[in-house]
């Protein structure tokens, strides 16, 4: 996840420095599809990565003296970031120092008061070069100009600084040379190597031959940040063996301390003590200044201390959050762990001050986890649904570890967008439909609903009929449905004497990819309706005859003539039958028992009863309204069945002896006698 490039400073526009996608091992094809950027918290783009290539390049010159001032190593910090999915990495950018900058001195001549009467050895403070370069490229060593009076030696600090002085190796007369004109240089260890001099004029002096002398040649001090204006740093001491005016000492800054330092602190001229004056608006942890005690000689001498003042952090900085890239919405199938957001997490105090914990609540279904160095990734902890929380405000809390700590929040939106992993619900399992046989074409039906709770195309939900067959023909001959309301239409008249029920499957299906579905099944039962007369079964008539009955000539009362037997194909009531003599020859010889439509002798037969007799049965169903079919049934009183029955008239009388197939019998009879005859004729002609 991380990257480090060394990159000299000042280095020109659009110089290679490194190849990001091969470097990190990405596809650089992919680079402009994941969306790829750069973020850094400087104010200036220094790099720029070529979309096609991942070729990395400069953007923009770097002044590392501008950019980083006096620290020892300076680095860029950027955040490569891509899409689809997300990844971070970090890319750190070391500046490395080019000798571009030659010493100099904050005066453009310094000026020294030597009396005259000082022996040899005695010591003088040059003034220090400053280079804004670091390492070797800083100022490296010095020198002076050959003069027999005066020869240039470093000396070395409590901390380890090095500093020059100007050292007397040979006694002055002030009468013979009054004033010596010397040239301070110094190199840095660049190569080539740079320089820069300053003018040293030495005037000599009659009077005022000792220096002030400090306590500690470095003063250390410890202050809060936010110490107010007035505070107390520390007090410096020096001592002047020389008496009267040569022995006053003043302090002062040096002038090779920067003037925003000489700003923000305060030293009392007799007393030596350091104060805080206005807002320490400093960045770096640890000060460093020269303080100066010169005494009040005619020609005052002095020397100089270093005071390092060391900044203490106090907690006034809130944690910062920001949202480097966040995924709203999230399916609602995400797995756990999927990242929806990268948050940045950032608090400008130094150590425990900066250190922050970040937290969301408990009872939501994320995580927050450490990602790269003050990064976090929100993930999913859970299985989310959408059909129970469609989103969430998750409010992230950092808080850093100062006493008392900073507390800051930011909240997220995250929507949760929907998944088909609903399939159709019905209300029941089945349904039972009554419909009454012969319905209309077209004639409705039924309409069953189902509910998905899925929204969109996943939710619209589509009603078809699932393949089946019905007394042998296919379903959708039988029926039809809509398939967006559910409705169910017949599509042919329903005959409860040929199917009285039947059951079929109507399958709800969503529009989702891929689809869910699930069926009902839907029991139809066919309610009767008198559309059946009652078919006579027994007795039966052939040809539009009569149906006949012998009865003996002399049957006693009660005596069973025949029953009538029917049936109708309607259900319940429209199936109760009922019997009644509807017409009778002789009303007084013949009752029909409704009920079981036995056709029974009211007496016993007469001698003087006709032969013949009719009745006709009547059988009626209970329907609204009530349908019925007729029997005639014939009577022959005889005491032996005959060979031929004869016809029934409406009259009742015995039929006359030739009637018309008598005599058709007897022509036919006549005709075929004839034509023997003559055909035996016409034999013994011809014989003859």
């Amino acid at each position: 996840g991380q990257i480090v490039y060394s990159i000299a400073e000042e280095t020109e526009r659009g110089a290679s420095v490194g190849n990001i996608a091969k470097d990190l091992g990405i596809d650089a094809a992919t680079l402009s599809a994941r969306k790829f950027r750069m973020i850094t918290g400087s104010s200036k783009q220094y790099f720029h990565i070529n979309a096609s290539t991942g070729a990395l390049s400069v953007n923009e010159p770097i002044d590392r003296e501008q950019l980083c001032e006096l620290k020892s190593v300076c680095l860029l910090n950027y955040e490569l970031v891509l899409e689809n999915p997300l990844e971070l990495y970090r890319m750190e950018f070391k500046v490395l120092d080019i000798n571009d900058n030659s010493p100099s001195f904050s005066l453009s001549e310094y000026h020294i008061n030597v009396p005259e009467f000082l022996s040899p050895g005695a010591r003088f403070t040059l003034p220090n070069a400053q280079d804004l370069d670091e390492g070797a490229n800083s100022v490296q060593n010095y020198t002076l100009s050959p003069d027999e009076h005066f020869h240039l030696e470093m000396q070395i600090r409590g901390d380890g600084s090095k500093y020059p002085e100007l050292v007397l190796k040979k006694a002055l007369d002030r009468e013979q040379q009054a004033t010596h004109r010397l040239v301070l240089t110094a190199k840095d260890g660049g190569n080539p190597p740079k320089s820069g001099d300053v003018p040293v004029i030495v005037t000599v002096l009659d009077t005022n031959d000792n220096a002030p002398e400090f306590e500690h040649s470095v003063y250390r001090a410890s202050i809060l940040e936010n110490s107010p204006s007035g505070t107390l740093v520390v007090q410096v001491h020096a001592t002047d063996l020389d008496e009267g005016p040569n022995g006053e000492i003043r302090y002062s800054f040096s002038n090779t301390t920067s003037a925003d330092l000489q700003r923000m602190f305060l030293i009392h001229p007799h007393t030596g003590e350091v104060t805080v004056n206005g807002v320490l608006a400093v960045q770096r942890p640890l000060l460093e200044m020269l303080i100066e005690a010169r005494d009040n000689g005619a020609f005052g001498m002095s020397s100089t201390a270093k005071l390092l003042v060391e900044i203490t952090d106090v907690n006034n900085h809130g944690p910062e959050i920001t949202i480097t890239s966040l995924s709203s919405p999230i399916p609602e199938d995400a797995v756990p762990g999927t990242v929806i957001a990268l948050l940045s997490i950032l608090d400008k105090d130094p150590g425990e001050n900066g250190k922050v914990t970040c937290q969301i609540p408990d009872n939501l279904p994320f995580q927050l986890k450490p990602s790269l160095q003050n990064y976090y990734s929100l993930v999913t902890s859970e299985v989310l649904d959408r059909e129970l929380i469609s989103e969430y405000n998750i409010t992230i809390t950092a808080a850093d570890l100062g006493s008392p700590p900073i507390t800051t929040q930011k909240t997220i939106w995250v929507q949760i967008s929907d998944v088909n992993d609903n399939p159709p619900v019905f209300s029941a399992d089945a349904f039972d439909v009554f419909v009454e046989e012969n319905n209309p074409l077209g004639a409705f039906i039924y309409q069953v609903s189902a509910s998905d709770p899925d929204t969109g195309e996943n939710g619209r939900v589509s009603y078809v009929l699932r393949n089946s067959t019905v007394a042998g023909s296919a379903l959708t001959s039988f029926l039809s449905v809509n398939l967006a309301n559910g409705s169910i239409y017949a599509k042919r008249a329903f005959d409860f004497e040929q199917l009285r029920s039947f059951y079929f499957q109507v399958e709800a299906k969503d529009n989702g990819s891929p689809a869910l579905s699930a069926a009902i099944t839907v029991n139809v039962y066919i309610s009767d309706q008198n559309d059946n007369a009652p078919t006579i079964l027994y007795p039966t008539s052939q040809n539009g005859s009569v149906a006949v009955e012998v009865v003996p000539r002399l049957a006693d009362e009660d005596y069973l003539v025949t029953k009538v037997v029917a049936d109708d194909e309607d259900n319940a009531e429209n199936a109760w039958l009922s019997y009644h003599l509807a017409h009778a020859s002789d009303s007084t010889l013949f009752q029909l028992s409704p009920h079981t439509g036995e056709l029974r002798t009211l007496r016993s037969m007469r001698s003087t009863d006709f032969l013949k007799h009719k009745v006709v049965v009547v059988v009626r169903d209970h329907g609204d309204p009530p349908l019925s079919s007729t029997v005639t049934v014939g009577i022959l009183l005889a005491d032996t069945l005959p060979q031929a029955l004869p016809d029934f008239d409406d009259s009742g009388e015995p039929p006359p002896l030739l009637n018309a197939t008598n005599v058709y019998l007897i022509v036919s009879l006549a005709c075929v006698s004839f034509i023997f005859a003559a055909f035996l004729l016409f034999l013994a002609i011809v014989r003859l």
